[in-house]
């Protein structure tokens, strides 16, 4: 969730019942961002959409994704007669498409491409410039709104002849930290990504194998847990939440261990924990 706008990225199978488990209540969800087409990610999406349809909602729901996914979703409603009682807007991330795709007045969402096997996106999440903070006791009486308005901004208020009647650090505060939120799903270890996630406050990044299993990785377009690490660390990340590890790992310790080796604010995603950023 960013500024009251709840945002869905990726949609497996059972989000359904994950979003219940969590008590995340889906009519909430303003954005869902499909990364690619491997089932893992989207399955998922046409049983919420329906149950979106079924508990009556009304306000629009933005949906990002692969281009075909709008056929795919066309023809399992077609399938099934179902008619979406609210508003579906797709919008189409074309292969090597990199920038803004919405935007807020408090936030944007942007993507970049990933190196996997079909045409696969990351996400950016990040806040924009917030306003600094009145100190309300030190406010002169009978003040003009305007005048309030224009020292949150930043900007000292002047009088007709460019005289400063009020300085904005005189009145105001620094504004809180602008936070950010990067999304690599399933991509081979690709420095080209840096320059989009370049200081992102968290990254999650896929970390489908350890080292030993590099050419593997590589075979099949994922990472490495000390590749993901690299990443983080070149992009000069906050923090780094490790995902999608291979069903073969038991014990994750090692995945977690191979990327604090190169980045030490490396963590495990797991499933139900919250992972808050601080400004």
């Amino acid at each position: 969730m960013i500024q009251e706008q709840y945002i869905l990225i990726d949609c497996g199978e059972c989000t359904q019942l994950l979003l219940k488990r969590n008590h995340i209540k889906p009519g909430k969800i303003r954005h869902i961002l499909i990364s690619h087409l491997h089932g893992d990610h989207y399955f998922g999406l046409i049983g919420l959409l329906s149950s979106l349809h079924l508990y009556g909602r009304k306000s629009k729901l933005n949906l990002y994704g692969p281009p075909e996914l709008l056929n795919i979703i066309n023809s399992q409603l077609k399938a099934s007669a179902t008619k979406l009682i609210f508003e579906l807007n797709f919008v189409p991330l074309d292969p090597g498409m990199h920038g803004t795709i919405f935007e807020h007045d408090n936030f944007t969402i942007q993507t970049f491409p990933l190196n996997h096997s079909i045409t696969c996106h990351g996400f950016l999440i990040k806040e924009k410039p917030k306003q600094r903070k009145i100190i309300k006791d030190q406010l002169p009486e009978n003040i003009r709104l305007q005048d309030i308005v224009t020292m949150k901004n930043g900007q000292n208020v002047y009088d007709e002849n460019d005289n400063i009647i009020y300085h904005h650090k005189d009145y105001t505060l620094p504004p809180k930290r602008s936070l950010s939120y990067a999304y690599c799903s399933d991509t081979a270890y690709d420095p080209g990504i840096v320059k989009y996630i370049k200081s992102a406050d968290l990254l999650y990044h896929e970390s489908t194998f350890a080292t030993d299993m590099a050419k593997r990785a590589a075979l099949t377009y994922h990472s490495t847990s000390e590749e993901a690490a690299r990443i983080a660390k070149d992009a000069g990340v906050g923090k780094l939440l490790l995902g999608h590890y291979s069903t073969r790992y038991k014990d994750l310790s090692i995945l977690l261990e191979q990327a604090r080796s190169v980045f030490k604010e490396s963590y495990l995603s797991q499933e139900g924990e919250t992972v808050e950023i601080n400004d």
